[in-house]
């Protein structure tokens, strides 16, 4: 398999591969780049099977060292750059990074040829899991799932050769890093900003600068709440990490903004299912097989699925619980250890905090079960409110839209609730 920027450095050499907060580069520009840190790399001893860890920002040099590595054999270790730098070093220990790449590459040069050619099987990149269950684990991600990942995105979304996507998620997150892999096998433009700032992303949408985004439904709401009120040049909006509370889907649909919820994880190369937010249901990609096992659980498999992560029976194990329905779609209910077993009865916390979130004075919710004498566990809220807001009201709120046993039985106020660099709810940080 030809390496993406090979051939986009051949089929269109100036089109800008990649804008970032350090500059900008042609597909030429970085086809060139990447075989110099290539051949830097291999000056400081990493080879066929190496680890490049990095802390490097989003940045033009972040995007030449993705592309650099596989070309001498090796696979980039993006480090979560909210760590400390001990902890960092234990992930790179972890992966047995070779080095660790902190700074712009300035050195020698080895003398060897970077390759244009990629083995489908080549592991190109490794990526901790976001660790809502504990500690992060490594997932090898090959050549192969990240150009079939690509390959199912753009099956449903399309690809123009115009298309510039805005990526403001980290990139050692799936989330993020699949933008600038996606943009590359397509021979497209990333956007990539330095962190999440408001005012820019939403400068960038409403002058039409951006065909694509990729956001978690907190930061879709802070563009809501900062004004939001039309995209011109917008696609589609993905939004994934978590449920879209109702009101926010009425008010992108009121906006003309077309949402598109997705379901993956860094063991799926991202996105592995996408639903219209208007609808209940996911439609797996093209490729990917769902099913759901006897307990629930959902079952994934596909190319691009991470080989190290499938099962003896074939099957990656999601730990989510779901179900499909008659016409193959994906109905995602949460997590299996996060399900609230109250009174005998199974709750989903993603429902009771989309339901929270919709009520004008909350400005974010998140639920979890805690140790109840006489539930078992008690389906707990924990609130940040927009206004003040009593507990009646609220159950009541939730008393109109959810089963009985799906209402809280306790509220928590808080000031902000846990949540990874990706933007994802922490459940069992709560309390």
């Amino acid at each position: 398999m030809r390496d993406w920027i090979g051939e986009a450095a051949r089929t269109r050499p100036d089109h800008v591969a990649v804008e970032a907060p350090d500059g900008r580069l042609t597909y030429a520009e970085l086809d060139e780049r990447a075989d110099v840190a290539a051949r830097q790399l291999a000056a400081l001893g990493v080879g066929e099977g190496g680890r490049v860890a990095t802390t490097l920002p989003p940045s033009i040099v972040f995007a030449a060292l993705l592309h650099a590595a596989p070309r001498i054999g090796a696979a980039l270790v993006p480090l979560n750059t909210r760590l400390t730098a001990d902890q960092q070093r234990v992930q790179a220990a972890v992966v047995g990074a070779d080095v660790i790449v902190d700074a712009p590459l300035d050195g020698m040069e080895a003398a060897v040829e970077p390759r244009r050619e990629l083995h489908p099987s080549a592991v190109h990149t490794v990526l901790f899991t976001s660790g809502t269950e504990g500690e992060p684990k490594p997932v090898e991600l090959t050549v192969g799932n990240l150009d079939a990942a690509a390959a199912g995105s753009a099956a449903v979304f399309g690809s123009d050769p115009g298309d510039r996507w805005l990526s403001s998620l980290p990139l050692f997150h799936v989330a993020g890093l699949s933008i600038l892999t996606r943009c590359a096998r397509n021979a497209t433009t990333a956007v990539l900003h330095d962190r999440f700032d408001v005012r820019t992303v939403l400068d960038a949408l409403t002058a039409g600068e951006v065909s694509l985004i990729s956001l978690v439904p907190t930061q879709l709401r802070r563009l809501r709440d900062q004004g939001l009120a039309e995209a011109p040049a917008l696609r589609a909006l993905l939004l994934g990490g978590g449920p879209i509370p109702p009101d926010l889907v009425d008010w992108a649909r009121e906006a003309g903004l077309l949402v598109r919820c997705t379901y993956g994880m860094t063991e799926t190369a991202s996105q592995v299912a996408v639903t219209d937010p208007w609808e209940s249901a996911a439609t797996p990609l093209e490729d990917a097989e769902i099913e759901i096992a006897a307990d629930g659980e959902i079952l994934v498999r596909g190319p691009m699925v991470a080989p190290g992560a499938v099962a003896a029976d074939g099957w990656l194990h999601t730990g989510d619980v779901g179900a499909v329905d008659r016409h193959g779609r994906l109905h995602v209910e949460g997590r299996i250890k996060e399900l609230i077993v109250t009174g005998g009865e199974k709750v989903a916390p993603a429902a009771v905090e989309a339901v929270l979130a919709a009520h004008p004075a909350v400005a974010d919710a998140g639920v979890a079960g805690t140790p109840d004498p006489d539930w078992g566990e008690a389906v707990t809220a924990y609130v940040v409110e927009r206004s003040p807001v009593s507990d009646y009201d609220l159950l009541s709120f939730c008393r109109e839209r959810l089963a009985g046993y799906q209402v809280p039985k306790r509220v928590v106020r808080v000031s902000s609730l846990p949540r990874n660099a990706g933007g994802k709810l922490l459940r069992n940080s709560l309390g």
